[in-house]
């Protein structure tokens, strides 16, 4: 079954017809409406007369993650404040979240893409939906529910966590999709198995996983975990959230909705686009979106694209699974993880050197984050309980600007390795 066959199944033709008008649409609204893209583009001596097909992108700006933080917290909206009915946001690098707006138009592109990848991944009205993602500024919650609703699906909006109570629900309510990220849907297969519950014996046929990144093999012990069949979906709250693409029954890649983002592959140093199935940079541009529009925001995600025609009927362009980052962002649990986001609390606090290292591991199913952090030589005579005190003041500190748990380890001054080039911040143990 297909969601929306008309724009699922229209020719490339039509889809780059339809790409043309749409684009050339909001970048008119955009060059009137935000100062940033105005002033952006006459720096390169582009008016909106000069875009007038997919093939002039190129000749537009970039937009980065960066561009959305230094215009906290409304400087990139393309409509009235009065129009604005929800904001979203995530964590930012040194504290302030980048911030994501919607229209109700917008609200209801959301809901229209969602129910869309669901479709996608074999949804229907007939199923109980169990949203697990976490609700809140994270899209990841709101986003599968509004989603779920607009298929007609029933919905039980437990949001994230709660183990014990997510069985049961799942046993009694008969739930037939999850949603959640995949780390939390092999946790709850393991879960199943100490509380004595046969999977084979639960309704639960699809799940539904994304925000963080997931191995074939991963899937595989998902799969057979819950007895189920898993599906990919991807997004990021800039471009919208979750719904921008996902997998169907083919697992052949994700369909992405480019009615409404067109996808672009830059290579990651040059930043010029490259052909159909060579890896690099992917990168996005809303064409429809009314309150917060962007051009050609950097995902920094690795993939590939796909242009023919899907073995289910879809004709929509589709994107491999993510292959890596061109940063050095982490997700971990779901959470955008930078280093610099440490660095910044750590260059704040007087006993503690600007010399750290993060190693990322995964204990049984959920990611861990250590912090290693080296510490002035003089704390380490003093006692025990001093110590202690400064890293709990260190902890307390990073998890209120990450978002998620961790764990600091002290170390003395000059313990951790050096290097004359490229500091190297990260240890990322996760076979993922």
């Amino acid at each position: 079954m297909i969601w929306n066959e008309p724009m699922e199944t229209m020719s490339r033709d039509e889809m780059i017809n339809l790409q043309n008008n749409r684009l050339k649409d909001m970048v008119t609204r955009v060059y009137h409406n935000v100062e940033f893209y105005r002033k952006k583009m006459q720096s390169l001596g582009i008016e909106p007369g000069d875009i007038n097909t997919i093939e002039d992108l190129v000749k537009l700006p970039f937009t980065t993650k960066k561009d959305l933080r230094d215009n906290y917290p409304f400087g990139l909206f393309a409509v009235p404040k009065s129009e604005i009915i929800r904001l979203h946001a995530s964590s930012g690098t040194t504290g302030k979240p980048t911030v994501v707006a919607y229209t109700r138009k917008d609200i209801n592109t959301f809901a229209e893409v969602v129910a869309r990848a669901l479709c996608c991944a074999g949804g229907t009205k007939n199923d109980i939906i169990q949203i697990a993602y976490g609700y809140g500024l994270f899209t990841g919650g709101l986003g599968i529910h509004y989603g779920s609703e607009k298929l007609g699906a029933t919905v039980v909006p437990i949001s994230g966590g709660n183990t014990s109570k997510q069985l049961t629900l799942m046993k009694d309510f008969g739930t037939t999709i999850l949603a959640c990220t995949p780390s939390y849907a092999l946790y709850l297969s393991e879960a199943m198995v100490d509380a004595g519950i046969d999977a084979k014996e639960l309704p639960l046929r699809i799940g539904i996983f994304g925000a963080e990144p997931w191995s074939q093999e991963m899937r595989m012990k998902i799969e057979e975990g819950l007895n189920i069949t898993a599906h990919d979906i991807y997004g990021l709250s800039e471009i919208i959230g979750p719904g921008v693409a996902c997998s169907c029954e083919h697992h052949s890649g994700l369909h992405i909705a480019e009615d409404h983002f067109i996808p672009e592959i830059l290579n990651p140093d040059t930043l010029a686009p490259v052909d159909a199935g060579i890896a690099g940079e992917l990168t996005f541009t809303t064409i429809t979106k009314e309150a917060m529009p962007l051009i050609r925001y950097r995902t920094r995600d690795l993939s590939k694209l796909t242009y023919d025609k899907c073995e289910c009927g879809r004709t929509n362009v589709r994107m491999s699974k993510i292959l890596g980052r061109s940063d050095d962002m982490l997700i971990i649990r779901g959470v955008n993880v930078f280093p610099s986001q440490v660095e910044s609390v750590l260059l704040d606090i007087p006993e503690a050197k600007p010399h750290y290292m993060l190693i990322v591991d995964r204990q049984g199913t959920m990611d861990t984050l250590e912090i290693q952090v080296e510490i002035d030589d003089r704390y380490f005579s003093d006692e025990m309980a001093q110590l202690e005190h400064i890293r709990k003041k260190i902890k307390q500190k990073v998890e209120s600007i990450l978002g998620i748990s961790v764990i600091i380890s002290l170390v003395e001054h000059k313990t951790l390795k050096r290097s004359e080039g490229k500091a190297q911040r990260v240890i990322d143990k996760r076979k993922i």
